[in-house]
């Protein structure tokens, strides 16, 4: 039988293993869920030692699927932004910070004045906000100085996963990065950053980054009796799951952008060069060439889902045949869902304003308007959103985006995928795969194993278009319109959120 390669996904709630032939087509696939602990208000951790078990259950659970074939090269992709530390004996010194944390959000200012603004940004990539893990570092080391003096050795989910699998303590650049302590144009850990935190931590800290499709290690023995996999597999680096789904779904190359209809919702474009701006946040993308510029907004489907449950007591996720027919229901809405429009900023804004303090806002509201209504300006406003980052990047860059692939559970809805097209204008291909991160370590995998001389290689022959939702040009001028008014409720609203912030710490 043929070659395989293994896509070890580790997201936020779930690892997945999955098997990939060398033409990107799902061989088999296992699983094994992830539990988060919520220690106070708005904190979320996890224990990384069930990173790993959770990887052992699923690779057990997958190898017998596969008993035939044999294992050319396996590759890691992560959760993004979150941080795991241990002491010199590489004992766990506390449980890891989830991505989701925002305990670290008062710590921006201070890091960002240390280093210098502008500075920060330029080597990073990364905008004053407070989704890198650096600033869950400088909050440990303000709230736990004792156990942070101990610190030897800092990972985020891939190194650890390495690790495990290795022994080396080495990771990606396309996984260092998004810590928010890479220099992205060096590709090396940045000294000056990690030096501003309020306890300093060398570069030796951290793992040694080397280029996505790199050979970190091979499988140990103990690994092997962990996980069944033959001691000597080649672990080849990946990267950060949100850049790895878009090498999955063949985003290596500028014009088109993948669009990850998450629990948020992230989009990224291929670009030759590091370009920073407040319109996106640069990263580094899993080809080992380029770059990811990315927009991102943390309300996505957890948006919708929340909402539902709050408002109308609908349960989605133990019930998902009330979405479809929600679905059907907000299907016969007219576009502008009947004057309602939604800013969906339930979780703060990033990309291009990073204010921490914004809310969600519905105008509109009438007694005329139902559940059908209201979750059709959900759709829709996440999709306005959308449109207006896409268009600022753009204009920031100079970079096309023609079309959009869209990956992630969100894809799923014809409805949604129907109106981001008709909102934003371009047409938006339904990926094949909804494991476009898997692929992406699939891909990555294939070329450290030399399957492929490169990653563009790779993609063209492993990713695949699909259904493509073309807009309707009847409707461009109504959305012209409808897009004008959104760009406005921001500006409206922004000397408003930091009162109603004020009074709600009262």
């Amino acid at each position: 039988m043929g070659k395989l390669v293994i896509g070890i996904d580790l997201s936020t709630t779930t690892c997945k293993a999955i098997a990939w032939d060398l033409q990107g087509r799902l061989v088999a696939q296992a699983r094994a869920p992830l539990a988060l602990a919520r220690p106070g208000v708005s904190a979320y951790e996890q224990d990384p030692h069930d990173w790993w078990r959770a990887t052992q259950l699923a690779v057990r659970q997958l190898l017998p699927l596969i008993a035939d074939h044999a294992i050319a090269a396996l590759s890691v992709v992560n959760q993004r932004e979150t941080v795991a530390v241990t002491d010199a004996d590489d004992g766990l010194l506390r449980p890891a910070i989830l991505w989701l944390d925002e305990r670290r959000k008062h710590e921006v200012a201070a890091l960002c004045q240390r280093v210098g603004h502008d500075r920060l940004h330029r080597i990073t990539g990364k905008p004053h906000d407070w989704a890198p893990a650096i600033y869950s570092l400088a909050w440990l080391a303000e709230a736990e100085p004792e156990m942070f003096g101990r610190i030897r050795h800092v990972y985020e989910p891939h190194a650890w996963l390495v690790r495990q699998f290795t022994g080396q303590f080495v990771t990606s650049w396309a996984s260092a990065d998004p810590f928010g302590a890479f220099d992205i144009h060096q590709h090396r850990w940045a000294d000056d950053v990690l030096q501003a935190l309020p306890i300093a931590l060398s570069p030796e800290c951290f793992p040694l980054a080397l280029a996505p499709g790199s050979v970190l290690g091979v499988v140990s023995a103990h690994a092997e009796a962990c996980t069944g996999l033959p001691a000597g597999t080649p672990v080849v680096a990946g990267g950060g799951d949100g850049q790895a789904g878009g090498l999955g779904i063949g985003v290596v190359s500028p014009g088109t952008a993948y669009l990850n209809l998450g629990t948020a919702i992230v989009s990224g474009v291929y670009a030759s060069q590091p370009k920073v701006d407040d319109a996106f946040r640069t990263l580094c993308a899993v080809d080992r060439e380029g770059y990811v510029l990315e927009t991102s907004l943390r309300s996505g489907t957890l948006l919708i889902n929340s909402l539902l449950k709050q408002f109308f007591d609908i349960d989605v996720v133990a019930h998902p045949e009330s979405l479809v027919r929600l679905e059907v229901e907000a299907s016969r809405v007219p576009p502008g869902s009947a004057g309602l429009i939604l800013l969906p900023y339930w979780n703060g804004v990033m990309n291009p304003y990073w204010d921490q303090d914004a809310r969600g806002c519905l105008l509109g509201l009438s007694p005329d308007h139902g559940r059908a209504e209201i979750y059709r300006a959900v759709l829709e406003g996440i999709a306005l959103e959308q449109a207006v980052a896409t268009q600022r990047m753009v204009e920031a860059t100079g970079e096309p985006v023609h079309t959009f692939v869209a990956i992630g559970g969100g894809a799923a809805s014809r409805l949604w995928c129907q109106i981001i097209a008709d909102v934003t204008d371009r047409p938006v291909i339904r990926a094949s795969t909804q494991e476009a991160s898997s692929l992406g370590a699939g891909i990555a995998a294939a070329v450290g194993a030399g399957s492929y001389p490169d990653f563009a290689s790779a993609a063209r022959v492993m990713t695949q278009g699909g259904e493509t939702f073309v807009p309707n040009p009847g409707l461009r001028e109504f959305h012209r319109e409808l897009l004008s008014l959104y760009r406005e409720l921001y500006p409206r609203l922004r000397d408003l959120y930091p009162r109603l912030a004020r009074l709600n710490l009262r």
